[in-house]
């Protein structure tokens, strides 16, 4: 068996040609537009037709995404905004570069994802948002948290960077809060050759805005006419031909990968007394950007799937109140047991969708082999 990568080279193959013949299309379109052109707004109305959302506003990343998404709400100095101790770092960025005050809840230690009791408890005067985020495999309790923040009055920018095309009480990814934010980064289930993202909202208020900040405060009619201070996040007319292209083939692909997890979570079910836990057996509410496994003894495993040429990778191995970039916001004394949990037992084997099934059963039977 070849070596299999957790980060494979050829994500992109299938789809070689294709990039060429789109990168002359568009270098040679008399249009000569290359960011937020016509392929921008179809891709966008593509995304709005298969996510219901009323309003798609395509941007330079998935960050770009969040940074927007904040700003949008007019969140800043003296405000507050919930976010998950264990993720990826921009949901406090996101926060704290516009002068506002990133409060980190608990995760749940088995699921990853943001604890909604720790949400409620952590609300005050303050809070400007919650954004919780949907971590790995698994969504956040988005029922849970919007009812939350119903009853306070606070928006909720859901970070679904990780999940699109996942769906939760049939109530898809990107559609629960009153913003959400897609990632199109290379390794993400739609991921694309570079960068880009897209924020998602059924405001008609805040999808004209986020639009203005993501082109410097423009209102794209009247060009150097800054109607308040925005940012550089506009999109590229490559990447929206490249993901219009791959769009089509974009459900197949999110089945396989819902296929190996379902496959994996069978295989591993036994271990669970054996210190290995797999995600919750299911697709509601499953993204399967990674499978990520928590694991008792996770030097030793990862040590052991290196020996069988299999990769794997560890997510978050510092909580973000654990960050040096956030120390200030980290109440002295506080602690986060269920980031810590996370961050220390948390190990990924690979799911892309083009393994084949004897790469998946062989990274499974290694897996159980170690612990048997």
């Amino acid at each position: 068996m070849a070596t299999i990568p957790f980060f494979p080279p050829d994500l992109f193959d299938p789809d070689r040609q294709a990039f060429k013949d789109l990168l002359y299309e568009v270098g040679t379109d008399p249009e000569q537009r290359f960011i937020l052109g016509r392929r921008t707004a179809e891709l966008e109305e593509e995304l709005r037709r298969s996510t219901g959302a009323e309003h798609v506003v395509a941007c330079s990343s998935g960050t770009g995404g969040l940074n927007l998404a904040v700003q949008a709400l007019g969140v800043g100095p003296g405000d507050e905004v919930i976010v998950p101790a264990f993720c990826c770092q921009p949901v406090a960025s996101s926060v704290a570069n516009l002068g506002a005050t990133p409060v980190f809840a608990d995760v749940d230690p088995y699921t990853m994802v943001i604890d909604p009791d720790d949400v409620a408890r952590l609300i005050g005067e303050r809070t400007k948002a919650i954004m919780p985020a949907h971590v790995f495999s698994i969504m956040a309790d988005m029922p849970r948290i919007n009812k939350i923040a119903k009853e306070h009055g606070i928006p909720v920018v859901e970070d679904a960077a990780v999940a699109e095309g996942a769906v939760l009480a049939g109530v898809p990814s990107g559609r629960w809060g009153d913003l959400g934010v897609f990632s199109f980064f290379q390794v993400k289930a739609f991921g694309t050759a570079g960068e880009g993202g897209v924020v998602l909202t059924d405001d008609a208020e805040l999808a004209a805005r986020v639009r203005r900040l993501r082109n410097h405060g423009q209102d794209g009619v009247h060009r150097f006419l800054h109607h308040e201070i925005g940012q550089n996040s506009r999109f590229d007319e490559i990447v929206a031909a490249f993901q219009l292209h791959r769009h089509a083939g974009f459900e197949e692909r999110l089945e396989r990968r819902a296929r190996i997890a379902d496959y994996y979570t069978e295989r591993f079910a036994p271990l669970a007394d054996r210190g290995l836990l797999a995600p919750p057996a299911g697709r509601d509410g499953r993204c399967y950007y990674v499978y990520s496994l928590l694991v008792r003894r996770r030097g030793d495993l990862r040590a052991w799937l290196t020996e069988q040429e299999i990769g794997s990778h560890v997510y978050y191995p510092v909580p973000l109140p654990g960050q040096p970039a956030f120390a200030a916001y980290a109440p002295e004394g506080a602690e986060w047991p269920g980031a810590q949990h996370a961050s220390d037992h948390n190990l990924a084997i690979p799911i892309w969708p083009h393994l084949t099934d004897a790469q998946v059963e062989y990274i499974a039977d290694a897996v159980c082999d170690f612990f048997n």
